[in-house]
């Protein structure tokens, strides 16, 4: 099967179900058609999402949207236990057996009324992970067709170069924002870009509308600034200064706010002035670059 891009800004649904809004059936509808709107046509799950409720949420809204599939792409991550009354599980831990990413995988689809998943990523690293039996997991699920592509969460670049021994890695989703900026700096967009793994991001929006801390403040400050120069709202620019970056850093949102999500493509469209970007550094860091 061939594969579709990605959308440059990502739709996140953790907020979307039992950890946020709590959506009904007609109102993720709704969301999801104001997403392809605007042209945000790939949606990012997780299986842990909601307490192991929000993908199969989505997957029955999904399944009463007449939304073609092959129109959206659909993203999950697999590996994290949480201890759930929908789990037998006992403490928090990860699981990267083949057995479990292949269950994992499955459960997915089956839960998002899907044939395929898009993306499969492991959620986070787990210091007990045995590559042979990912690779073995992953090879299987992309043969079968259930998978399109693979690649990781979270991980540092020794981490994703242990899995690289076995198979490749084509995305690794981090955090990165205006106000946690580091992995630009300590090496892993850098990776990123030098073994062409493609990078996603989460909680793109970083603190600013989260915290009142001093670096928050600052941060929006300028961005207050700055939105009557580029004629943006504020999260808009904080998106363009993510998508300036060489890497081609894919931003996933978390807002279900279907009034903020119709305005946040136009990120794509802004080109931050070189002195503007680093205006946005030099304010998270409270003090000149380096």
């Amino acid at each position: 099967m061939k594969k579709t891009p990605f959308s440059k800004i990502i739709a996140g649904t953790m907020t979307w179900g039992y950890w946020g809004k709590n959506l009904d059936k007609n109102q993720m509808i709704e969301l999801m058609n104001s997403c392809l709107e605007t042209g945000i046509t790939t949606f990012d799950h997780a299986d842990i999402y909601g307490g192991y409720t929000t993908e199969a949420a989505f997957g029955n809204a999904f399944g009463e949207s007449k939304i073609d599939r092959k129109k959206i792409q659909l993203i999950s991550k697999c590996g994290i236990q949480l201890p759930s009354e929908n789990r037998n599980t006992k403490i928090h831990h990860y699981n990267y057996s083949k057995s479990h990413i292949i269950w994992s995988a499955e459960q997915s689809l089956k839960n998002l009324k899907t044939d395929y998943l898009d993306l499969l990523l492991l959620h986070r690293p787990s210091p007990l992970m045995q590559v042979d039996e990912i690779a073995e997991a992953i090879e299987k699920l992309k043969a079968e067709g259930k998978i399109l592509d693979f690649g990781v969460s979270n991980f540092t670049p020794g981490q994703t170069d242990l899995i690289q021994t076995k198979l490749k890695v084509n995305y690794n989703q981090i955090e990165f924002s205006t106000t946690h900026f580091e992995p630009m700096l300590d090496g892993s967009l850098d990776h990123m870009q030098t073994h062409n793994v493609k990078p996603m991001c989460w909680s793109p929006l970083g603190t600013v509308f989260k915290k009142i801390d001093e670096k928050s403040v600052r941060v929006k400050k300028l961005a207050t600034k700055l939105s009557t120069k580029y004629n943006v709202e504020i999260d808009v620019l904080l998106l363009a200064w993510i998508l300036k970056h060489p890497a081609g850093i894919l931003p996933v949102f978390g807002t279900a706010d279907k009034n903020r999500i119709a305005n946040l493509m136009k990120a794509t469209e802004v080109n931050l002035e070189l002195e503007d970007w680093f205006a946005f550094w030099t304010e998270s860091a409270g003090n000149p670059i380096p």
